[in-house]
């Protein structure tokens, strides 16, 4: 399928308001879409804010472990600092790197997705498994609210709270995206507002407690709304690429030297009436046998190297909570 077809099946259910679930790559070239009544358990399983296709649970287990072999600082660093320069130039403001950490793991990812706790999971034929805490978009009522997410620290470090509020470096990062976000909504909807910003989530993982930074912005959309346009519109999401979007996903692409695929991408759900989407964020694959968790941060010219790095592994977790 592809992206016009895509968008062209979810603008015609959308107005027939056929409940579907979807998903899309980062690069916008393998999107998928299907009707909640035809999905097949086999293939697919998901959950979006409690709601999913399946019934069954598991036991939790308390005794998830991950082996990392991450890259080399030295490696992640020739990245690093492709970026960098980029951002010095000022070809960006702010660019989303990441990395992929090869892992060993003792439950496949279909046990993970039922012991994993995330407002958005979804499973794809033992493909993949992600298991997001970050709202894309949300549609209610003819109002779209988002959530950029930009921030993460260890609970656990001493003031953590007041060290992540108060850091120059998290809080120019989280503005840019807050802006970009803004600037992407005001495409689609009218009365943009940033509602809330810069607020609190914890997430409980399987070896510690993340605090991460959210801010929600909202508009008002016209009453007859094409889903499809409105969300290709907004693609690449702009806490996982950067600003300005265009010429940061060419950063991205030059640093990165591989496609993301799915990782980064969006997924969601139409209940026939209301959308709900997520970040295809906190992401395991599984190629040739072997299971990749992809991982990363923004970069901006405040950014240090060791540090990133150290915050992509920190985000190699489950979270259980």
């Amino acid at each position: 399928m592809t992206i016009r077809d895509f968008e062209e099946t979810m603008n015609t259910w959308g107005q027939q308001n056929v409940p579907f679930l979807f998903m899309v790559d980062f690069e916008m070239q393998k999107p998928k879409i299907w009707k909640l009544d035809e999905l097949n358990s086999d293939e697919v399983l998901f959950s979006i804010n409690e709601k999913s296709n399946s019934n069954t649970s598991v036991s939790q287990s308390n005794n998830i472990n991950i082996i990392k072999h991450p890259m080399s600082l030295l490696d992640y660093k020739e990245r690093f600092d492709k970026v960098f320069q980029h951002l010095s130039f000022g070809n960006s403001y702010l660019t989303n790197l990441t990395i992929k950490t090869e892992i060993e793991l003792q439950h496949s990812l279909r046990d993970l997705f039922y012991i994993s706790k995330a407002k958005y999971k979804l499973w794809y034929r033992n493909e993949f498994l992600v298991f997001s805490p970050e709202i894309f978009v949300q549609i209610i009522d003819d109002c779209i609210y988002s959530y950029p997410m930009k921030g993460t620290i260890n609970a656990a470090i001493p003031q953590a709270l007041e060290i992540i509020l108060n850091d120059k470096k998290e809080l120019a990062e989280h503005t840019t995206i807050v802006d970009l976000i803004r600037n992407d909504l005001s495409q689609i909807a009218n009365e943009v507002k940033v509602e809330k910003f810069r607020y609190i989530d914890e997430i409980k993982t399987n070896t510690h407690h993340l605090l991460q930074v959210s801010s929600k912005i909202a508009g008002r959309l016209q009453p007859v709304t094409a889903l499809g346009t409105l969300l290709i519109k907004m693609l690449p999401a702009g806490s996982i690429s950067g600003a300005p979007k265009r010429k940061t996903v060419e950063i991205i692409q030059e640093a990165e030297k591989e496609e993301r695929g799915y990782y980064t991408g969006v997924m969601g759900m139409f209940d026939g009436k209301n959308l709900d989407s997520g970040v295809m964020i906190r992401f395991i694959e599984k190629k040739n046998g072997k299971y990749f968790y992809r991982s990363g941060g923004g970069i901006t010219v405040q950014s240090n190297c060791e540090s990133e790095y150290q915050e992509a592994l920190e985000k190699i977790y489950v979270p259980v909570n």
